[in-house]
């Protein structure tokens, strides 16, 4: 069995005013996770919350910064400096999970939940399953089913 450890370094922050979370293992692409959490983070929880709905309802779609070449260009970007962008309503709907779970242990540890912010957004690759299609002729094609682990801290700034 792993140890999972976060990749958050705690040693600036007071750690009575501060909650963390994470998923392991989540059937995810790395990529959308990335760019999720890229646009999340610095967010407060209720915003993160009502953008992470509107990507799940398809109201609004989050801006990808890298490998974005062949991405379609949407409307609702133009407050962001990157006008591509996709709805990825599964990696959103883990995301939201994760910030609900974040949300219950910082009211567990008691922090007053309206001066939150992420401070820390991470998404990182996890192991690929392998699988393989047999085909005729002896041929096979592949296809991988992409694991992810995303980690989220928020932190009670003083009023």
């Amino acid at each position: 069995m792993p140890n999972w450890d976060y990749s958050f370094i705690e040693q600036k922050y007071d750690k009575e005013r501060l909650a963390k979370a994470s998923g392991r293992d989540l059937r995810i692409k790395p990529k959308h996770a990335r760019e999720i959490c890229a646009v999340i983070k610095g967010m407060n929880v209720d915003r993160a919350k009502r953008f992470l709905e509107a990507v799940i309802n398809l109201k609004q779609s989050v801006p990808f910064r890298r490998h974005k070449k062949k991405l379609a260009h949407k409307k609702d970007l133009k407050q962001f400096k990157w006008y591509a962008g996709k709805y990825p309503q599964k990696a959103a709907a883990r995301i939201y999970e994760i910030l609900s779970s974040v949300e219950s242990n910082g009211e567990y540890k008691g922090l007053d939940i309206d001066m939150c912010k992420i401070i820390h957004a991470a998404a990182h690759r996890g192991r690929i399953i392998k699988r393989y299609i047999e085909r005729a002729r002896g041929r096979s094609t592949a296809y991988f089913k992409h694991l992810t682990h995303v980690e989220l801290v928020i932190y009670e700034f003083p009023s």
